[in-house]
Formats: structure tokens, sequence, C-alpha cells
């Protein structure tokens, strides 16, 4: 089983462990996370990246337990949110935090933003949600909401709906929604897809602000290495529903151990220097019904693949100071559990 492994003393603001949740595919479930333990610090960013399909938006969404119904569950392990575990609240009492303790900013604002109702309508329900005010009051904390998130013409945007702003204006209101009542939780989930660089760079910053204005914690999903590079402190990296590796930012860049991390971590343009063509990764992530039951979940793509990789499963544990892994390459670090 999966462990935490807090690196200071400190309290972690949330804590996940072992948690595992399922997807029903023909009358079975299977795990689309698989026993994933991490912690968040208070005003911490931490950035999870990985391949689509490794089970990063579906971890997120466990945490905010907005799981389609009837199709995905989580199937066991602890979501601790300030020592409470999410995990087992009913739906109401999650609504109580949702929005007010936690906030989601998902990949597509278009698609998540509502088409019907005007911008200042949607910032408005969020805080009606959780906060005691009049509608004269959220009408002008929307309108402060929208200017603090870089929108101008704040006083009209509010009467706009979503189709008559661009891609950026529409992150812009996301964000807006998932701050309106303060959380000490943001996660975003893939906040820059779509976007065009320049866009790209003033939402990060937006964030990277916002964060430290409200002293709040960040969990940053993303494929993008760059993203990682200029905003996270910590980083957790995914594959078929496992986390490889997970240290500081830093360390990853410059002391990264898993080969998927170094796969990654190649196909990153380089300025200096003459490359014909980025590296690649061969093959693709298994899918839920053909995902391995023993052994290294990346062995077929790895360039460092051993026999034992196919039988033997490797355990995430720390190789170093603050920095964890979960590879056969490091066996002599840790005890390895054997399921041959």
């Amino acid at each position: 089983m999966n462990q935490t492994i807090i690196l200071d003393k400190e309290t972690p603001l949330l804590e996940v462990n072992n948690l595992k949740t399922g997807f029903k595919i023909d009358k079975e479930f299977h795990n689309a996370v698989n026993g994933v333990s991490f912690s968040v610090k208070k005003r911490q960013i931490v950035g999870v990246v990985g391949e689509s399909g490794c089970g990063k938006s579906v971890m997120s969404l466990s945490i905010m337990k907005l799981l389609p119904k009837g199709i995905g569950q989580i199937t066991g392990g602890e979501i601790k949110f300030e020592g409470k575990n999410l995990a087992k609240l009913s739906d109401k009492e999650m609504n109580k935090v949702r929005g007010k303790e936690i906030s989601m900013i998902f990949q597509e604002p278009m698609t998540s933003l509502n088409p019907v109702f005007t911008i200042g309508f949607q910032i408005e329900e969020a805080m009606f949600n959780h906060m005691k005010l009049s509608k004269a009051e959220a009408r002008k904390k929307s309108i402060a909401l929208l200017k603090s998130v870089g929108i101008s013409r704040p006083d009209k945007i509010v009467e706009e709906y979503p189709h008559q702003l661009s891609g950026g204006m529409r992150q812009r209101v996301m964000i807006a929604i998932a701050i309106a009542c303060q959380p000490k939780l943001l996660i975003a989930d893939e906040p820059t897809t779509a976007l065009d660089v320049t866009v790209q760079a003033q939402i990060l910053e937006l964030l990277k602000d916002i964060q430290e204005k409200n002293e709040m914690s960040i969990i940053l999903i993303t494929h993008d290495l760059g993203v990682v590079a200029e905003t996270c402190d910590e980083v957790i990296v995914m594959y078929a529903g496992n986390i490889v590796e997970r240290t500081n930012v830093e360390a990853l860049f410059y002391d990264p151990k898993h080969p998927y991390t170094n796969l990654l971590l190649g196909s990153i343009p380089k300025l200096e220097g003459e490359t014909d063509r980025l590296a690649s990764i061969k093959g693709i992530v298994p899918s839920l019904k053909n995902m391995p039951a023993f052994g290294c979940r990346f062995t077929d793509r790895c360039p460092k693949a051993m026999e034992d990789c196919k039988h033997i499963t490797p355990q995430l544990a720390r190789v170093s100071d603050g920095h964890e892994v979960s590879c056969l390459l490091y066996e002599e670090s840790y005890p390895i559990e054997s399921v041959r």
C-alpha cells in the first residue's frame, strides 16, 4: 500500500491516501486512479503532469466528488481536507465544501460556462450558494472580481454571455467564479489549454498573483512541463493511474529518476543546439480494460525495461530527501512487494 510522505512537520491542507477511483465498463469496475497518495501544504502549488489518459483529471474530479453518477466511483482510500475525509461526506455536506473551501477551474471554459446565463449571473450564483449577500452586493462583488482577474469594462461584461467573450476572457471568468468565495484550495485542470502563448502566460501570472494574495494552495494539472517550471513548487508525475515520481521542481528538471519522466523531459523543444526532430514516447497509455494486473504499467514503452518489470509491481518510495519514485531501477532504496 502506498503511503503519503510528508516532507516537513507542517500539517498538510490536503492529504490523499491510497485513493482508488474506478469506472464501470461492461458491468465491471476498472480503476483509473490506482492507489494514489500525496499531500498539499498551505500556500503551495503542486503540479500534476502526464499524458492524456494517465488519470490526472479523474483524480481531481475525485477530490471534488464530481464523478459521473452510476459510472464513476471512489472505490478506496481517503481524501482528507483539513482532517476531514471528503470521501465519506454526503452530497449535501460536500456542497458546503465545494466552491467555498475547494474550487476548480475546468479545462474547457466554453463548455463549463452556461451559454444561456449572463456572466454576472454565473459569478453571483457561486456566491449565493455560500455567502449571505443581497443582489446588489453580489453584483458589486462580481464586478470587482472581474476587474481583479484583468477584465476591462467589468460593469459591461457582467451583462454579456459566454459566446460574446474570447477564450482568454472566458478563462478569466472561470477563475473569477472559482475564487469568488476565497477557497483555501484551487484545482486548475489544464487552465491554459487552447489559448495562445501570450494569453497562457497572462493566465499563469494571474493564478500566481491570486495564490500569493489569497494565500491559497493550488493543484495545477497540465501536460506542459514549461508551465510546471514557471509556477509549481512540487511536481507529481502520473502514468496509467499511478504516481511514478514526486519531487520538487528543481529536482524534476535537473535530476529526474523515472524513465517516463526522462522521456517527457526529452520531448520538450530546446533553444540551444540543433535537433532534426523531437523525441517521442513509443506506444500509448493502456486503456482501463487492458491495464496490466501486476508489474510496472510502463514496461511496454520503457527503454530501460527489465524482465522483472513484467512481474514485480514497484512501490512509490523515497530515493533521496524529498524525492520519491516508483521504479525497479531503484529497488535497493526500498523493499519491493513482489506479486510473482
